[in-house]
């Protein structure tokens, strides 16, 4: 009997869901179409055995089909440990929009994107990610309950980016504790990659601190506007390469990748954006080898779904920016527990959001 070999592209013909290399057991993928607004979406949920799947949308000129998915898949994964391990009772999921923001996004095509949110009856909501902002959520909330994210003048908790770099700046000064002795960032040299909202939140704090701050954006007029505003380095050249003490990346992920990872000089990876690390096992050993602190992403950027997920439980301010500062405290103890057991500090974050899923799961079949 002679047993055919599919190849991971073979696979991905018979299988385009099940067969993609990132597709990880998740629970369900909805597409989206609509002809009249142009709407071409992808939902993700992977898992919801903690809760609903919370998680933004992200609108993106893809290349293709199969990258969206790839992404959407991606991104819903690394929602469910990112709620999982900051103690929230959340699932994870994610939606990407094919297309480009600034020319084809409409109140209409949001509506529509909002009336297949809804037709999932809960199971997943909405917030916003790249390309999207609250009066896009404003939007969505005109058709349907299940979105987060929403203006503080409809009962949301506005804009989660700022909070986002909050958590992403408290994850930095606690590798920086770990792997240099002091939190103080006063002198340290961060380059901050991508400068969206989240990253010029993050540029500032890192200037009230007195670091020295690089900058670098494929947008040469947000490098100006950044630059001018907080008297950040505008870098040019190989950004990897760059003599710094942190890289800090906050635009898509993956940029920890094969052709960049040896040219990295950082000491310390401590950023906003997800999935940096684009094979989670192989780069996460190299970083371990070469004596790199990485500072989890999906535990340091935690900041805006604690922010969203307010608006669920009805906490104020006061105890978002509580639960976001306590990512020190995390962070910290992620990278002393992967040094005590000798493992990256992926898989030890990873580890812990693991065991809390697996608890949850137990109870709920008991």
């Amino acid at each position: 009997m002679q047993v055919e070999v599919l190849t991971a592209n073979d696979l991905i013909k018979t299988a385009p869901v099940f067969g993609q290399l990132s597709f990880d057991n998740h629970e369900q993928v909805v597409f989206c179409n609509d002809k009249d607004t142009g709407l071409k979406a992808i939902i993700s949920i992977h898992n919801t055995v903690l809760g609903p799947a919370l998680g933004g949308t992200r609108m993106w000129n893809y290349a293709s089909e199969w990258e969206a998915l790839n992404d959407a898949l991606r991104l819903s994964r690394g929602m469910t440990y990112k709620s999982a391990i900051t103690g929230l009772n959340l699932g994870g999921g994610k939606a990407v929009i094919i297309g480009d923001a600034k020319t084809q996004k409409t109140p209409e095509l949001m509506r529509r994107f909002g009336q297949f949110v809804h037709s999932l009856s809960g199971k997943y909501i909405t917030a916003e990610d790249i390309g999207m902002d609250t009066e896009d959520m404003d939007i969505v909330r005109e058709v349907t309950p299940f979105v987060t994210g929403i203006s503080q003048s409809m009962g949301g908790a506005g804009n989660p980016s700022p909070i986002t770099a909050f958590g992403v700046f408290m994850g930095m000064k606690a590798a920086a504790k770990f792997k240099y002795g002091s939190e103080d960032l006063e002198g340290i040299k961060v380059m901050v990659q991508g400068i969206g909202h989240v990253g010029e939140s993050l540029v500032e704090h890192l200037t009230n601190e007195g670091a020295q701050v690089f900058i670098a954006d494929i947008n040469r007029e947000r490098l100006d506007e950044v630059s001018r505003k907080y008297n950040a380095t505008i870098y040019v050249g190989d950004i990897y390469s760059a003599d710094v003490d942190i890289y800090a990346p906050c635009a898509l992920g993956a940029s920890v990748n094969d052709d960049t990872i040896d040219r990295i000089k950082a000491s310390i990876i401590a950023g906003a954006a997800n999935n940096q690390l684009a094979d989670e096992r192989t780069h996460g050993k190299i970083l371990k080898n070469k004596g790199i602190v990485y500072a989890p992403d999906f535990l340091i950027n935690a900041g805006g779904i604690i922010n969203v997920y307010a608006e669920l439980e009805g906490y104020d301010r006061k105890e978002i920016m509580r639960k976001t500062e306590n990512i020190y405290n995390t962070t910290l103890e992620i990278l002393k527990s992967a040094e005590a057991k000798n493992i990256t500090t992926h898989n030890a974050a990873l580890q812990i959001a693991q065991q809390r899923i697996d608890d949850r799961k137990r109870e709920n079949l008991n």
